[in-house]
């Protein structure tokens, strides 16, 4: 019996169902959450730049190395947990730390990274969270720190997971250059499902920067596309005036159809990514099941009446482009077919003229071939006058008569000739 055999990634796959456990994190703790991103060409960069910049980091702490071609590790860097991941367009640290500090959202949290480590990072950040988890204190002196902590009219808080915890965020950085988010474990909500809540906070902070990049490409296109959009009417208004050179609307309708082609190429990849990450913040802020905290705005709403707007903006703008490339198709197709006749009636004409031409030439060869009867029969009258003469003097016929009898049935057969040989020539082409 031949052996069974397993698919040669079977365990791989496998494996990568598992390869990035949710963290642990205790109350009351800390999380620095750091975002990094090439500025161009992400998704396609080097990413051994990444993995070098991380041993960078965990060299200066003495920690272990990942495994070559990792895409996440885990570390021991000081007296915090480490954990980094490799993403298509960019890389993310977290790190998770005890106790509460010395003060709310303190910046030196973040200097758990060397200013010298970030200014050689191979990209730039995208976007930097401070999270606070501490057990909720009664019910006034958490609206007294909401308060003290968040800008009130961008605040979002909410329970999450049946009670399991408050989270209270408003999306905005501050001074310092970080955004902050605040979770309030409730009593006997374990290390894990805190570790679970703060890695859905980090990942809709993370995606919801990713997916604004979509929106600021949008806004990049909103003049280059209203110029286009009035060229092409333009021109289109110009294919219903006759006194305009098709082919030259033409040119200049297949250059805006080139330029939108450019847009839509350099724009593509970003407009989907865009709805991919939307649809990861939704289902992300769907997974925390909220439910209302004094009267607050929950994240869902948030979401709904602040980057709700800017995904709309960001779908508008592709079918836009979509559209507009549409149109200019359109109309180059309705101008290479106006085109197209207009040649057949040239070719048409040039057809006709050519006809009768022909004509003109028939005529004129039957014209030349009856000269050529008269010709051809002069000279054999002559010859035939000059063999005929003899029997004609012996019989008493003078040459005049001779000639004259000669005349006709030499004419009859010089034109028989001909047209015998015009009949073969014919029949041979």
């Amino acid at each position: 019996m031949p052996e069974f055999t397993d698919h040669p990634l079977r365990y791989q796959l496998s494996n990568e169902l598992h390869a990035r456990p949710f963290p642990t994190a205790h109350a009351p703790g800390r999380a620095v959450y750091l975002v990094v991103r090439k500025e161009n060409h992400a998704a396609s960069r080097d990413k051994s730049e990444d993995l070098a910049h991380l041993i960078d980091l965990l060299d200066r702490y003495g920690a272990a190395h990942p495994q070559p071609g990792a895409t996440h590790h885990s570390a021991q860097i000081g007296k915090h947990n480490l954990k980094w991941e490799s993403h298509t367009e960019v890389v993310t640290y977290s790190v998770f730390m005890d106790g509460l500090g010395e003060r709310p959202f303190d910046p030196a949290d973040f200097d758990v990274f060397p200013k010298d480590w970030l200014a050689s990072a191979p990209g730039q950040r995208v976007t930097s969270a401070l999270v606070r988890v501490e057990t909720p204190p009664e019910e006034e002196r958490l609206s007294h720190a909401l308060q003290e902590w968040f800008v009130p009219e961008s605040l979002a808080v909410s329970h999450v997971l049946e009670g399991a915890a408050i989270v209270a965020g408003d999306f905005r950085i501050d001074p310092a250059g970080h955004v902050r988010f605040a979770v309030f474990p409730g009593e006997g909500t374990g290390a894990s499902r805190v570790g679970r809540i703060l890695q859905r906070i980090c990942e809709i902070e993370l995606y919801k920067s990713l997916s604004m990049l979509g929106f600021a490409r949008s806004r990049e296109l909103g003049p280059v596309l209203g110029a286009l959009d009035d060229r092409l009417s333009d021109l289109m208004n110009r294919m219903t005036d006759e006194t305009v050179p098709a082919d030259e609307t033409l040119q200049a309708l297949l250059a805006i159809s080139a330029e939108l082609e450019a847009q839509s190429a350099t724009s593509s990849f970003r407009f989907g990514a865009t709805g991919a990450y939307e649809a990861i913040v939704l289902q992300r802020i769907e997974m925390l099941r909220e439910s209302h905290f004094n009267g607050r705005q929950s994240w869902h709403e948030f979401m709904i009446r602040r980057y709700d707007p800017a995904m709309r903006t960001v779908k508008s703008t592709e079918r836009r482009l979509a559209n507009m490339a549409e149109r200019a198709m359109r109309a180059s197709e309705l101008l290479r077919t106006r085109i197209e006749v207009e040649r057949s009636a040239q070719n048409q004409s040039q057809l006709e003229a050519m006809n009768k031409r022909a004509e003109l030439q028939l005529r004129l060869q039957e014209t030349v071939e009856g000269l050529s009867v008269v010709a051809i029969s002069y000279y054999a009258v002559s010859l035939a006058g000059y063999l005929a003469y003899p029997f004609g003097k012996s019989l008493g016929i003078s040459k005049e008569w001779v000639l004259a009898g000669l005349t006709l049935p030499v004419v009859l057969l010089v034109a028989w000739a001909l047209h015998r040989m015009r009949k073969r020539l014919g029949a041979q082409h």
